[in-house]
């Protein structure tokens, strides 16, 4: 069984993840309302991969006999002054997630709690991707502010992210609903 102090952060961390979830869906209804369908779309999925990393973590807790908190999270950011903020906003939030994913291996590991930090290393590998292609949407949304068509075309062209399908990745609580 994991130790408390392991079990405490991820459950703090399913909070963050969640929050993640409810922030890229926001994201994703900002695109629709303005009919940037390709916008919405891809923050759609990134929303349900932020969903899939919560209940990943879920099923991690409960393998391991450990408690399960399924926390509230705070209102996410609804409204942008232009295409670009909600990318921003996205990268900044990967990035945190990212320090929250070293944070919580380090700990695994400082408390010789192997099997926690390797549940992590997915989760490390993923965040470089998310941090990766949120960067590159980042610079594609800056250059497309005046013509957003011209980001709509680029993601209608090109695969950014792996759109959650990864074999290699844990098994989420409820499979793939």
């Amino acid at each position: 069984m994991p130790a408390e102090t392991f079990v405490s952060r991820l459950n703090e961390q399913i909070a963050h993840e969640f929050a993640a979830h409810q922030q890229y869906v926001a994201c994703a209804v900002y695109y629709d309302a303005e009919t940037l369908p390709q916008l919405a779309r891809f923050f759609y999925r990134q929303a349900m991969e932020e969903r899939d990393h919560a209940m990943m973590m879920v099923q991690y807790l409960i393998d391991a006999d450990a408690e399960v908190t399924i926390p509230g999270v705070t209102a996410p950011q609804t409204t942008f002054g232009n295409i670009v903020e909600p990318v921003a906003l996205a990268l900044e939030q990967e990035k945190r997630v990212s320090e929250q994913i070293g944070g919580l291996t380090t700990l695994a590991r400082e408390l010789g709690d192997y099997s926690g930090e390797q549940f992590l290393q997915w989760f490390i590998k993923e965040q470089v991707e998310e941090v990766s292609s949120m960067s590159s949407l980042l610079t594609v949304v800056e250059r497309a502010r005046e013509n957003p068509l011209l980001a709509e075309e680029y993601l209608a062209r090109e695969t950014v992210g792996d759109g959650g399908q990864d074999p290699t990745s844990p098994h989420a609580a409820g499979g793939a609903l």
